[in-house]
């Protein structure tokens, strides 16, 4: 049994008049009869209570929830005592998540139920666990409030953000994609997949000319290309420590990993076959490209609980690792973070040795801080060797950027706002120009 502010304000009445006893004898026995009747006031409202034994709550929520959205929780509330329920519930929700509320108020009649919501934004990814929540009820005269605690512990995974997913598919369905900044994906030329050989005709494209089956026939032929149907794409995350850096309350690692599986989603979709490495100083996951929906569950299955290593990325160890797979010409993309021009010689050695075989592209987070820094107006000594050392970080950056264009490496150095839709858009027109 809980007191409220009520049954405090009832028993002002007879402390006063105890208090007045000094005066009067007869304010004491007046006293007596105030408390006395608020404990039978007291004891009435404790027997109207709903008992406990009638209340039952149930959550409910999808069985994965995503990172970094704000996930809809549902709590039922049954009544099944015979007098109406107001109450205040406090779930148990799990750590390193954040609620939009913490107490939620609502009221349930005799036999009947309410919904209550809030959301909840998960902020690491992996396995959670919800507790058990805490309900309080008061009697129907307001004086007495009961806390009962409810059995609602269950564990809960937490995923990449499954809903952008979801607000893909609903609008691609209507037709809509432009509203997320995607653009829509055509198709340019005939295709560089062979498909069969016939005799060359006049208004041929000289170019299409197929001279080892024109010696071999003694007459001009020409080859017959189709657009590929099914491609290699394959995401590789550096997990090492610089990963491990927050951007918007979530990692860079976690940023990456939510791209990678919307540019997998899409590929899939496209008849494409779509495959993962995950690497920091060591090979941390490898899914070879598949095709369908199987290889996008495989490599949400891979992903969900993936965590970045304060360890420096070994590149060497992870190409050389991709050099064994013999794979047929991809879609390479790559998703890392850059520091100064030494560290990162190997990521464009090996950078421009991939792009020579397949279509490599780098993808980088700009990193907020930093470029607040780098334009910020200094008033202090401090900010102006923070100003100066972040324009530096900024231009060496460049430098590391430049240097892999000139090598026929394709960059994407965006903020992490906007990653997904510059990595899908930059897949589509690839996709579209049929250059994998």
């Amino acid at each position: 049994m809980l007191p409220t502010r009520r049954l405090l304000l009832v028993l002002l009445a007879p402390a006063l008049l105890l208090a007045l006893g000094n005066l009067d004898a007869t304010f004491l026995a007046l006293a007596l009869l105030a408390l006395l009747a608020a404990l039978g006031a007291v004891g009435l409202d404790w027997s109207l209570l709903v008992r406990p034994g009638t209340i039952t709550v149930r959550r409910r929520h999808e069985p994965r929830l995503s990172l970094g959205a704000d996930n809809l929780i549902q709590l039922d509330v049954a009544n099944g005592g015979p007098r109406p329920l107001r109450f205040v519930l406090r779930d148990g929700t799990p750590p390193d998540c954040r609620a939009s509320a913490l107490y939620l108020a609502g009221s349930a009649p005799p036999g009947g139920s309410t919904t209550l919501r809030y959301t909840l934004r998960p902020l690491r990814r992996g396995d959670h666990q919800f507790g058990d929540a805490v309900l309080r009820w008061d009697g129907p005269l307001g004086l007495v409030r009961r806390q009962a605690t409810v059995p609602l512990a269950e564990p809960v995974k937490v995923y990449p953000n499954l809903l952008e997913l979801r607000k893909y598919d609903l609008l691609a369905r209507r037709g809509r994609l432009q509203e997320a900044g995607l653009r829509a994906a055509r198709r340019f030329g005939t295709g560089t997949e062979f498909e069969s050989l016939r005799e060359y005709q006049p208004d041929d494209d000289y170019r299409r000319i197929n001279w080892k089956a024109t010696a071999r026939r003694g007459r001009p032929m020409t080859a017959e290309f189709e657009t590929e149907r099914s491609q290699n794409v394959l995401a590789v995350l550096d997990a090492g420590r610089l990963m491990a850096t927050e951007v918007g309350g979530l990692t860079k690692l976690d940023h990456a990993l939510n791209t990678s599986l919307m540019l997998a989603y899409v590929a899939a979709l496209r008849g494409d076959r779509v495959g993962l490495l995950a690497f920091s100083d060591r090979v941390l996951a490898y899914l070879p490209p598949r095709r369908g929906r199987r290889a996008f569950l495989a490599m949400l299955a891979t992903l969900y609980n993936l965590a970045p290593e304060p360890v420096e990325p070994d590149f060497d160890r992870a190409f050389q690792f991709l050099a064994t797979r013999q794979m047929r010409r991809s879609l390479l993309v790559l998703f890392t973070d850059l520091t100064d021009r030494d560290a990162s010689s190997a990521l464009v050695r090996h950078l421009a040795r991939l792009a020579r075989q397949h279509l490599a592209v780098c993808v980088t987070l700009a990193d907020p801080v930093v470029l607040a820094a780098a334009t910020a107006t200094p008033t202090t000594t401090a900010a102006v060797y923070e100003r100066v050392v972040a324009a530096r970080l900024l231009e060496e950056r460049a430098e590391v950027l430049g240097a892999l264009r000139q090598r026929g490496v394709i960059t994407l150095d965006v903020p992490a706002d906007r990653l997904t839709v510059a990595v899908v858009n930059k897949y589509l027109e690839l996709k579209a120009r049929t250059q994998l």
